[in-house]
């Protein structure tokens, strides 16, 4: 009898619209990323820090995104909201992105591969002309969480800082909190 139930067993899948909320454990997900990087993009265009610079250079800030450190005891991927704040600055054209330590390291492999004599001459990325960055994109992510039998308060807090890479000043501080009460069924699972 336990191998006939087991057998009828089966798994659904349903496509839904990305932006149809579903929280299914009140943990960190999709709609605390989406809610992060929308709060962050309107905040970080908003503010002096971006007509200063501009002001000051006659020309768009260039920032690199350095570490997200994750200070929870969830998984949180915060290359979710990071690359959607990075592709709306770059693609608003107020602010220039440069490749990131990671992507740094292959870029420049692939340019000394091209000097190995492979590569036509006159199509080989120069070396020496990288762009340097003005700024550096930091920040974490924190949560709180409070629990008591079936009911759970999880707090969350994800900051962001731009700093000036010559001279270590901050000059912007991103914040968006969320509070998530979630109350589990005395017979659930």
């Amino acid at each position: 009898i336990i191998l006939s139930v087991g057998g009828c067993a089966s798994t659904k899948v349903e496509r839904v619209a990305v932006d149809k909320q579903i929280d299914l454990s009140g943990d960190w997900n999709d709609v605390d990323a989406t809610l992060v990087f929308d709060e962050m993009l309107k905040d970080c265009l908003a503010k002096p820090w971006l007509p200063t610079f501009v002001g000051a250079k006659s020309r768009n800030p260039v920032v690199i995104v350095g570490h997200i450190s994750n200070r929870t005891d969830e998984h949180i991927n915060s290359q979710i909201f990071v690359k959607s704040l990075e592709r709306e600055l770059l693609n608003s054209g107020k602010v220039t992105f440069v490749a990131d330590t990671n992507d740094r390291e292959d870029l420049r492999s692939e340019r000394e591969d091209q000097k190995q004599g492979f590569t036509d001459p006159a199509s080989m990325a120069a070396l020496g002309k990288e762009l340097g960055a003005d700024y550096m994109l930091m920040g974490s992510v924190n949560t709180i969480k409070d629990e008591l039998k079936n009911k759970a308060v999880n707090y969350y807090q994800a900051n962001l800082e731009l700093i000036d890479l010559s001279t270590n000043v901050k000059v912007w501080i991103g914040q968006k909190e969320i509070k998530k009460f979630i109350k589990k069924s005395k017979f659930s699972l």
